[in-house]
């Protein structure tokens, strides 16, 4: 009975540290990656998060859909660093992927654009390797975002056509802070006012205020959650396409 009961306690210990052992000393969590098809290797323009061409070329194109880690569209923007673990093909730092699109793999966690999957590899054979593979045993971590030079950017979405309607995307979010939601002022309520999460990164309202529009953001960071009002202003003659400055960055 006694070695029956080590045994079995073993088997409980085994099970209990199995998450850990998929967990390295940085905090890295196991995972899988694989990488789509694209014309170019760089992003996909029609990506879930609305990015648009934006999602096709920041950080150089290294960029990837993610399942569970998309949060229902807040997820959108996050930084990881991903690394592969075949020794003797992948770069022991891997790869920074910033989110730009859903997508959902064969148990895998990463959809990478070829130019990110690439960087998995230690070199150019490496790599051509690993695309064999199709799909590899991968460890990430959330990173900050960096932008250098870049405050957090407002786009009207090109759907805003009319004054009765305006979308908006949140571009270049640094640090490892989610943008949770947004609001607009409403001056003759003297309120905020909610703007719907339409998809992605894309938050819209029917009928904004009239004038210059004023926008806060909810934001989940290391500090918990917090509202962060942009210095800067939607001018009244907004019109699709149009960039704003907020002239703030989430650190």
């Amino acid at each position: 009975m006694e070695l029956n009961f080590k045994c079995q306690f073993g088997l409980v210990c085994v099970i209990l540290f199995l998450p850990a052992l998929c967990t390295s000393q940085d905090s890295f969590i196991c995972s899988r990656a694989t990488y789509y098809g694209s014309p170019d290797c760089y992003g996909n323009p029609r990506g879930a998060c609305g990015y648009g061409d934006y999602g096709q070329t920041v950080n150089d194109g290294n960029v990837a859909g993610v399942s569970w880690l998309w949060k229902n569209g807040s997820g959108c923007g996050a930084c990881y660093q991903v690394r592969c673990k075949i020794p003797q093909l992948c770069d022991e730092n891997g790869a920074y992927v910033i989110v730009t699109d859903y997508g959902v793999g064969d148990r895998t966690d990463f959809i990478m654009s070829p130019r990110g999957y690439s960087k998995l590899g230690k070199n150019g054979d490496a790599s051509v390797e690993l695309f064999k593979y199709g799909v590899v045993d991968v460890e990430y971590k959330r990173v900050p975002c960096k932008y250098n030079g870049y405050n957090v950017l407002l786009k009207v979405h090109d759907r805003s056509k009319n004054p009765h309607y305006l979308a908006i995307l949140v571009l270049y979010v640094g640090g490892t802070n989610d943008v949770i939601a947004v609001q607009l002022w409403q001056e003759d309520c003297q309120e905020w006012r909610t703007m719907r999460r339409a998809f992605g990164t894309v938050f819209d309202a029917e009928n904004p205020p009239r004038g210059e529009i004023k926008l806060r953001f909810q934001v989940s960071g290391s500090a918990g959650l917090s509202w962060v009002e942009s210095k800067n202003v939607i001018s009244s003659d907004w019109q699709a396409g149009a960039v704003y400055d907020s002239e703030i960055q989430f650190d």
